[in-house]
């Protein structure tokens, strides 16, 4: 199964945090995408608020489940592009685990989350596309998982190292912290990254200063990818980087 992720050919649409740098803006500008930025999520925190991944979760290439607390805006940008909308039901709290309900990892053939959290539409959705689950307690699961490969992954989440280890899937295991989140001791690696296609993965910032820089560049390029430096700024977490290919 094809990660929704990684799109299939090179994206040509961006869905990113919208309060993002100038910088940030500028280098998407020159790849040629079309930028949707994303609409603060009032009811979650402020310092998450703008994620992505707090409130979209691609079930496959071309078909988006929603929170509903921003469903409007997304299906005003999404739909006239190709894209299926689909609204889901729970609507995001303040609290964790109020805010995690869409917040779901995905590899090979998995779907990790904590799954008394998520949404009960997503959970449907997810079992049309004959993913399995997998339970664990990290409700931040997709933020957790910065997605390399169709098999492979890099996290500072041990259970989710060991739960995919035990699956065969290829998982770098760093140390947590050192990465930015404003309001937060630290950011998670997979709110930091996406893919601009199967050759290309998307970091937000660079990592200097991070202990396990050139374990993560020689794991990335051991794939045969090539890394695109959003920024020359630290790495921030901004809620997964999603990109998508539209009509």
């Amino acid at each position: 199964m094809k990660n929704p992720f990684i799109p299939l050919e090179m994206a040509n649409t961006v869905i990113i945090d919208g309060s993002i740098s100038e910088e940030m803006k500028m280098n998407l500008r020159r790849l040629g995408l079309n930028i949707i930025p994303t609409i603060p999520c009032k009811d979650i925190a402020e310092p998450i608020s703008y994620h992505p991944d707090m409130v979209i979760h691609p079930i496959n290439h071309n078909t988006l489940i929603i929170a509903p607390n921003v469903f409007d805006y997304y299906e005003d940008k999404l739909s006239r592009l190709g894209i299926k909308i689909i609204k889901g039901e729970t609507k995001l709290t303040k609290d964790y685990p109020g805010d995690i309900a869409y917040n779901v990892g995905r590899i090979g053939d998995y779907a990790v989350h904590n799954f008394k959290y998520t949404d009960e539409k997503l959970k449907y959705y997810l079992k049309k596309e004959s993913v399995e689950f997998i339970d664990i307690k990290q409700g931040y699961a997709k933020c957790s998982m910065a997605i390399v490969d169709d098999r492979a992954i890099i996290t500072a989440d041990y259970p989710i190292y060991r739960e995919l280890c035990k699956r065969g899937i290829n998982v770098l295991l760093i140390q947590p912290g050192y990465v930015t989140l404003k309001g937060y001791s630290y950011g998670f690696i997979g709110g930091a990254t996406g893919n601009l296609s199967n050759e290309i993965v998307i970091i937000s910032g660079n990592l200097d200063g991070h202990p396990d820089k050139t374990v993560i560049i020689n794991f990335v390029n051991k794939y045969n990818k090539k890394i695109y430096w959003l920024s020359n700024e630290k790495i921030i977490d901004i809620g997964t980087i999603i990109t998508l290919n539209c009509q």
